[in-house]
């Protein structure tokens, strides 16, 4: 009798276990295929995962409106910035009547990494609708969670960085981090943060080095202060290694490519979580270093009083905020390393020294300064102070580009030559069985001129050099590095190498005399287009990863996004 007992428990547990399987897999297919009423949210990278996380978990409760409409929520990350440059572009289409208040381009819910952004979205959205107020304050938005701006470093780096009062003043003269800190190590100062126009944490850091140097508080700064605290600000991004769009991404590639890479970064304290807790053999724990005064990162669910957001997208919006805030699903935030923004709910189990952070940190939280003040700092960043570049831009012209591939590349190369800044410069090189001489081009009118001449010459034809390439567009950069700026390759083929008088063993030995350890820096970035089958990702990675870089994989309908996102590194 008992073993009949236990063998029907077996069964019906083997049983429940498919179907529970075959229930979850459908709320999956059904989220992927459905097409009725949906709450769209576009969100800051940093909520990013958490996001997705929650809405897989909301829509399985099968969502209805008070009404009996069913409904569910999707959510989409970007870039802080590039989600205020989204809104402002669709609420001017609307009022030019180019598109629809119904269109499914525009998000129902949006949520910004941080403060800053969110006045810059206020200010923007009120000069398209003056007086309509379509974004709501910051504080009517509810809280969803929140992560402060800290340094990050390796233990030696980072205790140095805690006996100073003010980091980023030291970083105006500082050349090497005994500079900082007498006990410091003699290593140089090799600086990251993101780039300011597109991440959140780039746009806190920079106006945090601002509020430093004035000795002000970021609401207090004037235009007049922009120009005339340019030049310490130019000093500090001088120690610039990388810029970047995701905040995450740069915490992860300091611990994989060391202190010669990068030996201090600014970041969110969730990246810091993030990075430890990832760490392979071998690799150092990285800790966070709490600034005196930093910005908190507030990440609000921001419900827009607007046309496109319809009474029911309205309904739907606020259940699934409620959802957010609720103590189950912030549970998921705080594993993700993120503050919770309901008040009682507790951290998670990372936030201890074990993943290099303090749960009981103490700071003076910042807030954001005017947004026209805020614009000229952007605009002071792009066209003075950031730091200059020069990329060799190898593209691969052999005859497997052929078809819609080409065209779709010279597309996306004319945007990156329209796009060139006054701080960069690019030489672009074009290769198939012959590797030709490089063309260079800058932000000047002569220079995007030259620059479109060589994308509309480009013809698919030939074989593939991509070894030799790769190999002569580092040489060149050798005899050509731009003195204190970054230099780097970024290589675009479709093919594996056929005709290279080189292998893949010999240019990685070469790549090691021009990397990180070296004193030209020079960076590698590789991007696979098309289908894997086409190319070897393995070779393109090794060589990437070799200098500091990282590998992609592209496509034409996804070309023209990742090779912008590539553009912002440098």
């Amino acid at each position: 009798m008992i073993i009949r007992d236990f063998w029907l428990t077996t069964r019906l547990a083997t049983v429940f276990s498919i179907l529970l399987l075959t229930a979850c897999n459908n709320t999956s297919n059904s989220a992927d295929s459905f097409t009725g009423l949906k709450a769209k949210v576009l969100v800051g990278s940093a909520l990013g995962d958490f996001c997705n996380q929650a809405a897989k978990n909301f829509n399985a409760t099968q969502p209805k409106l008070d009404n009996g409409t069913a409904f569910q929520a999707s959510c989409e990350a970007q870039g802080s910035g590039d989600i205020v440059t989204k809104l402002v572009s669709l609420a001017t289409q609307l009022k030019n009547g180019t598109l629809q208040a119904d269109a499914a381009d525009f998000p129902t819910i949006i949520s910004l990494d941080g403060d800053i952004y969110y006045s810059q979205l206020v200010y923007r959205i009120n000069q398209v609708y003056p007086g309509q107020n379509y974004i709501p304050q910051i504080t009517d938005s509810e809280l969803l969670a929140s992560t402060p701006m800290v340094f990050m470093a390796q233990t030696d780096v980072a205790e140095g960085l805690r006996k100073v009062a003010d980091p980023y003043k030291a970083l105006v003269t500082a050349k090497t981090h005994r500079d900082i800190d007498a006990s410091g190590p003699p290593t140089v100062v090799h600086y990251v943060h993101a780039a300011p126009t597109r991440s959140n944490s780039g746009l806190q850091t920079l106006v945090a080095q601002y509020a430093s140097v004035s000795g002000k508080r970021p609401e207090e700064l004037t235009i007049a202060d922009i120009q005339k605290f340019q030049p310490q600000i130019q000093q500090i991004q001088s120690k610039i290694t990388r810029y970047g769009v995701s905040t995450n991404s740069l915490a992860q590639a300091m611990v994989k490519n060391g202190p010669f890479w990068a030996s201090v970064g600014s970041v969110y304290e969730s990246s810091v979580i993030a990075a430890n807790s990832g760490l392979q053999p071998g690799q150092e724990r990285y800790e966070a270093v709490y600034p005196k005064v930093t910005f908190t990162s507030n990440m609000r669910a921001i419900l827009p009083k607007a046309p496109w957001v319809s009474a029911d997208e309205k309904a739907a919006a606020e259940k699934f905020i409620t959802y957010l805030r609720s103590p189950q699903t912030q549970k998921i935030a705080t594993d993700l390393g993120l503050r919770p923004g309901t008040p009682g709910v507790a951290l998670g189990p990372k936030f201890t020294s074990e993943f290099g952070v303090n749960s009981q940190a103490k700071y003076d939280s910042l807030r954001p300064p005017k947004p026209e003040v805020v614009e000229a700092m952007l605009k002071s960043w792009q066209e003075v102070a950031k730091k200059p570049s020069l990329v060799v831009v190898v593209v691969d012209s052999s005859g497997s580009m052929s078809g819609n591939k080409l065209p779709a590349v010279q597309n996306t190369l004319q945007n990156y030559v329209k796009n060139l800044g006054p701080k960069e410069q690019i030489a672009l090189i074009d290769f198939d069985s012959a590797i030709r001489s490089p063309v260079l081009v800058d932000g000047t009118p002569q220079g995007r001129d030259r620059g479109l001449q060589f994308v509309s010459s480009l013809n698919a034809e030939g074989g593939t050099k991509l070894y030799d390439a790769a190999l002569y567009a580092r040489n060149w950069l050798q005899k050509n590095l731009r003195k204190d700026a970054i230099n780097a390759v970024l290589i675009l083929t479709d093919g594996e190498d056929s005709e290279s008088q080189i292998n893949l063993n010999q240019l990685s030995e070469e790549l090691k005399k021009s990397g990180f350890s070296t004193d030209q820096r020079i960076g590698f970035f590789t991007v696979g287009y098309g289908k894997e089958g086409e190319f070897d990702p393995k070779a393109l990675k090794t060589i990437a990863e070799l200098n500091g870089g990282y590998y992609s994989k592209g496509d034409p309908e996804t070309i023209s996004r990742l090779m912008a996102d590539l553009q912002v590194e440098f």
